[in-house]
């Protein structure tokens, strides 16, 4: 079941390669896998919760977070950022009304929009 904040497919498909190997050559305990560990932490950062009051179907907020540290420390996060925002999203547009101007004729200004029925 995909919940509200985790990301569909086509996103996943376009950052997957920029993060590093799952397993590590040495072995040991097999991780998470990444896109479970990406939609934990788009939980948090879209929530704005504190990373120990992430819910129990996440895992242990601990996990999360040091992986989120390391993937800081990494340079991953800079390198996400610098490929998604190399193509816009024309998901969502907002236009900053400060700055749009209507023409005078739309606007009802002498000369403009008649108020003859």
């Amino acid at each position: 079941m995909m919940r509200r904040y985790e990301i569909r497919d086509d996103q996943w498909e376009k950052i997957k390669d920029l993060l590093p190997p799952e397993r590590k050559p040495q072995g040991g305990r097999p991780p998470k896998d990444h896109r479970y560990m990406l939609n934990t932490m788009l939980w948090i950062a879209r929530t704005g919760a504190p990373w120990r009051d992430l819910p129990k179907y996440y895992g242990s907020w601990s996990s999360v977070y040091s992986r989120f540290c390391r993937w800081k420390i990494a340079g991953i996060w800079d390198k996400i950022l610098a490929h998604v925002s190399t193509e816009p999203d024309w998901e969502s547009v907002m236009i900053d009304a400060t700055i749009v101007r209507v023409h005078q004729h739309a606007a009802g200004a002498k000369g403009g929009a008649s108020s003859k029925q």
